[in-house]
């Protein structure tokens, strides 16, 4: 019996034991008895600890600018699955994702016996390959699952690497220090291709490797700056000579800077090689590109009064750029619904932010989540991090976002973060309440003349 969408996720969650196995053995594999066709004419992957979710939106709208029909693979979704493949800006349709995993699946079943194993991500990745070579695109943008030397994505040899950022996160598969996982991320990267440095202070581990494999290595800072002006707007400099001046990015945290003069820099090296418009025309895609980015649940607003933001961050570093943000802010009194996954150093998110959190509304997530943290263990690490703390506990994202909302009086902010599930959550009980009668504008993402 053919299967739906829904039937296809549910048959990839368990038709494998393990729900992640890093190697590329597998899926590469497979990839070859589909053909291993070209994606697209370029490809740039991007990998790192935060910011790659942005950086991938930020290379699709500017490229898209440009006059370049562009695919992007992102992961995990927050709403819908089909949010992970991109076409054109579009979401691919349920047909398409359920023909790809048919395809898959007579792949990794033909000529052996027992077939070959894949994960959930890796049909995921392998479907977003597979649509995106038959999609006749000139640019791909592969984001990284986990770690990168050993991700699925890394299967294809990409034409630019991004590393946006290098911390502690996924410790149990990458390595403990930042060197280590920095020498994972760099995995990514391509001997005599561009690789991104998105830092301005990246781990000796990951320039080490990057420089050992023979990528042509460009740093923030170093290669590329970017420089923000008092009166709003930002200057964007190569050490070849190319300056631009830029509109701010639509996404409102400082960090996103950073992503964006890496984004720059990747199509930048593209662009040189391959000339795609005039030296002229650059600023306007890449100002298009800036003003119409804004992937989901990033320091995303949902409106009401107090207004509910809500974002993905769920590592320290991801805790300090919302602190940065907050400290931007006019002053208001701030009111976090937060849940985590029990694998992340919460104590090191909830000192990150530290005292600009006013009332801590938590949530627990093992009802979503086998790695989610029940809400009493999540109370007890924030009693032992930040003594004198306030916060109430809920069994769920739903009742404590409804409890924060009742308690926070107008001219408050609500943040919701600390993991997918408590954005997606929120995103979708949001959802359910009534549109504005007034809706925010929007900039098209058009072709450049």
């Amino acid at each position: 019996m053919p299967r739906n969408l829904a039937e296809w996720l549910a048959y990839q969650e368990h038709v494998n034991v393990h729900s992640i196995e890093l190697g590329l053995d597998r899926v590469r594999q497979v990839w070859l008895r589909m053909g291993a066709p070209a994606v697209a004419r370029r490809v740039i992957t991007v990998g790192g600890t935060n910011g790659k979710g942005s950086t991938v939106a930020l290379l699709e709208a500017m490229a898209r600018a440009a006059g370049w029909r562009t695919g992007s693979f992102t992961s995990p979704h927050l709403l819908r699955y089909n949010e992970r493949v991109r076409i054109d800006g579009a979401e691919v349709d349920d047909a398409a994702l359920v023909a790809s995993f048919e395809r898959i699946e007579a792949a990794r079943t033909a000529g052996s016996d027992p077939a070959i194993p894949l994960t959930y991500f890796e049909f995921g990745t392998l479907a977003a390959l597979d649509l995106f070579a038959r999609s006749g695109l000139d640019l791909a943008v592969l984001e990284v699952g986990l770690g990168g030397r050993l991700d699925a994505v890394n299967i294809i040899d990409a034409d630019v690497a991004v590393i946006t950022t290098v911390d502690l996160d996924h410790m149990d598969w990458l390595g403990n220090d930042r060197d280590s996982i920095g020498r994972e991320k760099a995995g990514i990267a391509r001997s005599g291709r561009p690789a991104i440095v998105g830092e301005l202070e990246p781990p000796a581990g990951l320039l080490q490797t990057l420089a050992a494999c023979g990528a042509r290595i460009e740093r923030a800072g170093v290669d590329f700056h970017a420089q923000r002006h008092a009166g709003g707007g930002w200057r964007w400099q190569h050490r070849d000579g190319a300056d631009m001046e830029l509109p701010d990015p639509r996404l409102s945290a400082p960090v996103q800077y950073a992503n964006a003069a890496a984004a720059i820099a990747a199509l930048h090296a593209l662009w040189s090689a391959e000339p795609v418009l005039s030296t002229r025309d650059w600023p306007m895609a890449i100002g298009t590109g800036l003003r119409a980015a804004s992937p989901s649940a990033r320091l995303q607003p949902l409106g009401g009064d107090p207004p509910v933001l809500v974002d993905v961050g769920h590592n320290p570093q991801a805790a300090r750029a919302l602190a940065d943000w907050l400290d931007a802010q006019p002053p208001a009194r701030v009111h976090a619904v937060y849940g985590a996954l029990g694998d992340k150093d919460v104590a090191g998110v909830i000192s990150a932010l530290g005292a600009r959190i006013d009332h801590w509304h938590l949530a627990g997530l093992e009802q979503v989540s086998p790695r989610g943290l029940a809400v009493e263990a999540l109370a007890g690490i924030l009693r032992q991090t930040q003594p004198g703390a306030t916060f109430d506990t809920h069994a769920d994202v739903p009742a404590a976002l409804a409890a924060a909302r009742r308690a926070a009086p107008a001219g408050d902010r609500i943040l919701a973060f600390g993991s997918f599930f408590v954005a997606s959550a929120v995103l979708a009980q949001m959802a359910l309440e009534p549109t504005p009668s007034a809706a925010a504008c929007t900039v098209p993402v058009g072709t450049v003349p």
